[in-house]
C-alpha cells in the first residue's frame, strides 16, 4: 500500500470482483471481513478469475453442519446448489436419492447470524414453503468454505434475477441478492382473542414481521404483512389505555386494514429501534408484486 498507493492497489487487487460478490462493511461479522481480505490479498481471487470457481461455477456441493428442527443437534448434511435447476437442496443421507428439502433460488435468502447460531461461521438460510417462511441454520468449520457457499448462493440469485428482469442493471439487482434483517429481538405480544401477553422472538424481514417461540425455530408461529401508509398501515407509540397483561412497559401498536397488533418492549431503546424499523417500511410505497403478497396474507386461513 505504501509503495503503490490505495487507488493503484485497489485497481490491482479488485480488478475482477464479480458483481454478486459480497463486499463487507464495518458492521458485518468478522468472518465476512476476514475472508474478503484473504480473498483479495492472500488468494488474489479478484485479480485471477479462475480462482473464483468455488462460487462462480453455477454448481456446488458439499457437507455442512445443519441444525435439526426438533432436537437442536447439528448434524452433517449434504447440500447441492444447482443454478440449472434453480434450487438449493439438502439430503439427510449422502447416498439418498431424494432430497429432504428443495429451496427455490427465487425465494431464498442467506444471512450470517453467528451470535444467534452460536458459531462464528453460522449462516441462516430462509426460503418460502407454501408461502410461509422456513429457516435452516448451518455452519462449516472452515471459514472460506462458508463464505464461498454464501457467495455461490448470491451468484445463483444474481443469475436468476438477470433472467427474470432482463433490462435491469447490476446496480438494480445486487441489493436484491441477499438481505440482513431490519430488526430482531424479543417482544411481548397478545393474540386477537386472548388478553395474555407472551414473550416471542420477532424478526423483521423486509415486509414480513415474523414471530417465533425460540430464535432458532424452523417455522414462525405467525407472520404479519407490513404494508405502506397509503394502504392503511400505521405504527403507533404505546398501547391502548385499556390494555392489560403485559409485563414490559414500552408498547407498540401496529394498525393494519384488518386489525391491530399489540406489542411491548422491555426497554425504551428497543422500542425506538423497532418503531424506526417498522416506520421505514410503512413509509415506503409498495411495489406491484408486494400487493400480491399482501393479498395472500389476507386470505391465509
Amino acid at each position: 500500500m505504501a509503495s503503490r498507493g490505495n487507488a493503484i492497489a485497489r485497481a490491482t487487487f479488485e480488478s475482477r470482483v464479480p458483481p454478486f460478490y459480497y463486499r463487507p462493511s464495518a458492521s458485518d461479522c468478522p468472518l465476512l471481513r476476514e475472508q474478503w481480505i484473504r480473498a483479495k490479498y492472500e488468494r488474489q481471487e479478484f485479480a485471477h478469475p479462475e480462482r473464483q470457481e468455488p462460487y462462480s461455477a453455477g454448481y456446488r456441493e458439499g457437507f455442512l453442519w445443519k441444525r435439526g428442527r426438533d432436537n437442536g443437534q447439528f448434524l452433517s448434511r449434504k447440500f447441492v446448489l444447482t443454478e440449472r435447476e434453480g434450487a438449493l437442496k439438502y439430503f439427510n443421507r449422502s447416498d439418498a436419492k431424494e432430497p429432504k428439502a428443495v429451496m427455490k433460488i427465487e425465494h431464498l435468502n442467506a444471512t450470517f447470524q453467528p451470535a444467534k447460531i452460536g458459531h462464528p461461521h453460522g449462516l441462516q438460510v430462509t426460503y418460502l414453503k407454501d408461502n410461509s417462511t422456513r429457516n435452516i441454520f448451518v455452519y462449516h468449520e472452515d471459514g472460506k468454505e462458508m463464505v464461498d457457499w454464501f457467495n455461490a448462493l448470491r451468484a445463483a440469485r444474481f443469475h436468476y434475477l438477470q433472467v427474470a428482469f432482463p433490462g435491469a442493471s447490476n446496480a438494480d439487482l445486487v441489493p436484491k441478492l441477499s438481505r440482513n434483517y431490519l430488526q430482531e429481538g424479543y417482544m411481548e405480544k397478545t393474540g386477537p382473542k386472548t388478553e395474555g401477553f407472551r414473550k416471542r422472538w420477532f424478526t423483521m424481514d423486509d415486509r414480513r414481521l415474523m414471530y417465533f417461540k425460540d430464535p432458532l425455530d424452523a417455522f414462525a408461529r405467525g407472520e404479519v404483512f407490513i404494508g405502506s401508509r397509503e394502504s392503511g398501515y400505521t405504527v403507533l407509540d404505546g398501547l391502548p389505555p385499556s390494555t392489560q397483561g403485559h409485563h414490559w412497559p414500552h408498547g407498540i401498536t401496529i394498525v393494519t386494514p384488518e386489525r391491530r397488533f399489540l406489542l411491548a418492549c422491555e426497554t425504551e431503546s428497543e422500542q425506538r429501534a423497532w418503531m424506526e424499523a417498522l416506520r421505514k417500511v410503512v413509509d415506503r410505497p409498495m411495489l406491484p408484486q408486494e400487493y400480491a403478497v399482501e393479498a395472500h396474507f389476507k386470505h391465509k386461513p
